[in-house]
Formats: structure tokens, sequence, C-alpha cells
């Protein structure tokens, strides 16, 4: 059967309609249309001004020269970036990661290049949730000024796998590291920056926690997990003078994404880390309370997703769901020919 379409009968008809209304229910039609369009523009204007015209909050307002931060997941890709920003900003550094020697190594170089500047260390497994490991770092803390707290020990899925097909091992893992090694650390910080009344928690979130991801189905729940917690968090805190913000970024050049080359839409940690150290703050167009997305083409684009199909439609994940199977289908690919070559 045909389909025809008359752009012009379609426009007379709508006029007719138009003009049948009586006349408060067209100037209501007109105003709500009016705040819509004004709604947008705002968005905007908004969204606009926080990528490329203002900075966030000083990080100076959690500490002086000489103040104390914590960072998880230090010893690799974001968190080693954070904790080379931070120390060029003046603060000195508690480092927790699993390998000793990486921790070593990152202090002993932050030491050198950086007068007066002191690290910490403690390697831990988030993945073995041994309470003595969150014992020790509250004692490692112990005295200290500690004013920020980086929230970046994560993991993610080794590709993008059925749920039903994800081994217990990973499951478990992802969980353990993401949710309980964020909120067991933050329990064991958190304490210390109410009782000075200031202090700093970022936490790193992700576009997977922020729409349904398949076959990320475990690592995006966790994530989601970390928005609520943060954002509930957040209004806990703030009135014994705590900011507590979650960070939503998309891919970034690091091991976990496995992707080496930046872009226009994937940036390498060190500005990536750095807009985030500048933009604490401005989420003024987020859905969520306490969230940003510093990164411009990270928030641009996740503007004009949310301002088109929406960030949790059908349409949406059905793309996710689309990319994340032509991801799943070249590393499967690539391991079977790493696989004929041993």
């Amino acid at each position: 059967m045909a389909f025809n379409f008359n752009v012009q009968e379609t426009l007379d008809k709508a006029l007719d309609l138009w003009e049948s209304l009586p006349q408060a229910a067209q100037w209501a039609l007109a105003g709500f249309g009016a705040l819509q369009i004004a709604r947008g523009a705002l968005s905007f204007l908004q969204l606009f001004l926080s990528c490329f015209i203002l900075s966030g909050t000083n990080l100076r307002k959690y500490g002086k020269k000489g103040t104390w931060a914590v960072v998880t997941g230090a010893s690799d890709g974001l968190g080693k970036e954070f904790a080379q920003q931070l120390a060029a900003k003046g603060f000195n550094l508690v480092l927790v990661s699993r390998t000793q020697s990486k921790l070593d190594a990152l202090a002993r170089e932050l030491t050198l290049k950086w007068s007066g500047f002191q690290a910490k260390t403690l390697a831990m497994d988030y993945s073995q949730d041994n309470d003595a490991d969150y014992e020790r770092l509250a004692e490692l803390l112990s005295g200290l000024d500690v004013g920020i707290l980086i929230n970046n020990v994560g993991q993610s899925h080794s590709i993008p796998v059925p749920f039903l097909e994800t081994s217990r091992d990973e499951l478990q893992n992802i969980v353990t590291i993401n949710c309980l090694g964020t909120l067991k650390t933050t329990q064991v910080v958190a304490p210390i920056l109410t009782k000075r009344k200031k202090g700093l928690i970022l936490t790193m979130g992700s576009f997977a926690g922020y729409m349904p991801t398949p076959y990320l189905a475990t690592y995006s729940g966790s994530k989601s997990f970390l928005q609520h917690w943060s954002s509930s968090l957040a209004a806990e805190l703030k009135p014994q003078g705590v900011d507590v913000e979650l960070v939503i970024s998309y891919l970034v050049t690091t091991a976990m994404s496995k992707i080496r080359r930046p872009s226009l839409l994937i940036p390498s940690p060190k500005p990536f880390v750095r807009s985030v150290l500048g933009k604490v703050g401005l989420g003024w167009t987020e859905k969520f309370t306490n969230t940003y997305t510093p990164w411009w083409s990270h928030a641009v684009f996740k503007w004009a997703i949310e301002n088109t199909v929406g960030a949790t439609s059908g349409i949406t994940v059905w793309i996710n769901r689309r990319m994340h199977l032509d991801i799943r289908a070249r590393a499967l690919r690539k391991a079977a020919r790493e696989a004929k070559k041993q």
C-alpha cells in the first residue's frame, strides 16, 4: 500500500485545528511552546558557559599547600594523572593501588620533581575486600590533614559480554571494586573531611552508568549505583562543609578502555584530568545533582542525546547494544587471530 504525504495539506489541517481552538487554549499552547524554547536555550547557554568559559571551584577551598589528597587506583591511567596534577598544585598524596613497585616509582618521581612534596603509599587489592586493608588505610591517614579524596579505582569487563556469560569472578570483582571499594574507602576518609568542616570527594562515574549499556550490564549497573550513592551522600555531607561530586565521562585513552589514540571525543588522560580538576561544581545541565561532565565533547555529546532521543530511551539502548555487539565481535576475531599465532 502506497504511503502519500502531502506537506501543504498537513500544514493546512494543522492551521485549521489551531484556529478552531479557543483563544485561551491558543495562548496556553503558545506559552508552553515559548517556555520549552526558552528552557532549551538556557540549557544550551549553561552548557556553553560550563564547557568553554567558566572555571570550577578552586581546589584551594579544600586546603592550603601541603594538604593531603587520597587517590585510589593511583599507579596507572587516570589515577596516575590525578596524582601528578594534584602534586603540581601543591597537595601531598596518599597513593593507593594494587602494585607496590608502581606506587613506589610514582612517589619517587613526584618527590624528585616537586620541592617539599610528601607521599605515602598503600598497596591493597580492592578485589579481596579485606577489612585489614581498610584498617591499614585508616592508620596511614591518622593525623594527616586530608582535604580531597579521588575515588578512581574501578574495573570493567575485559570485553563486552552477555550477562549470562559473564564469569563469576569478573562479576564479583566489578561489584566489589567499583561499589564496595569506593564505599569503604569513603567511610575511612569522609570522617576526616567532616571533622575539618571542608573537603572534596570526587568519584569517577561513566556514560555506562548514565545510560543502560547492554553487554556491559554489570559494569553499567555498578556505575549507576555510584551515581545514586554519590548524589545521596552529597546531600548528607553538604551541611558539614564537604562537597561530593560524581564525574561522568565517555571514553579516555587508558588501559581500561583499550583505546590508544586520542580523538575529538576521546581525550588522553592529561587534558581530561585537567578538565576534571578545573570544572568541579559546574553541573548545571545535569539530570542528577552534584554531578558534572567536565570534558567538553563528552558534555556536548551527552547534552545532544538528552535533548533528542533521551539517555534511557529504547533507541539509545538499541544503539548501545548494536555498538557493543560490534566491539565484542571484533575483540573475539582478534583473540582468534592471536590464538592461531601461538
